[in-house]
């Protein structure tokens, strides 16, 4: 039993830390200053071109480079996604739980394709109908 809630304690330190590093990087990574970093990295790296005689080595110092922080991007960004997503699922699900808002629409997203895509019609078609009503009953008023 100890050995379990050591390695369980021991996930969630990892995703813990791992979640913290994802957050901190994502939001440094959308600064402005990064990206004019990483337009000047690729300056210098254009400029050096004639002095390394635009050799293949030059050339694979920027794919690599490329490659490699694309890579890991890739996974940082679609952990702040993740966390984020879940967020404001669980936000907008309170509020459908504590307002006037049906109650069905709670935990929607874990539908198929086709249902969200059969419930986003069946909203619009209210949405369009609820519409109509109101211009009419709004003409009605200034008559």
């Amino acid at each position: 039993m100890s050995r379990r809630n050591d390695t369980s304690s021991l996930t969630h330190e990892i995703n813990r830390r791992f979640s913290e590093a994802a957050a901190a990087v994502a939001r440094t990574a959308g600064h402005p200053s990064v990206f004019i970093a990483a337009v000047a990295t690729v300056i210098v790296w254009a400029a050096a071109g004639p002095t390394f005689r635009y050799s293949d080595t030059w050339q694979l110092i920027i794919n690599t480079g490329t490659t490699i922080v694309t890579f890991l991007m890739v996974f940082l960004i679609q952990n702040s996604q993740n966390r984020d997503n879940a967020a404001i699922q669980l936000k907008l699900d309170e509020l459908i739980r504590s307002g006037r808002a049906q109650n069905t629409f709670a935990g929607i997203e874990h539908l198929t394709d086709e249902e969200l895509e059969d419930i986003r019609a069946r909203c619009e078609a209210r949405a369009k109908s609820g519409r109509g009503a109101s211009r009419r009953g709004g003409e009605n008023r200034h008559r």
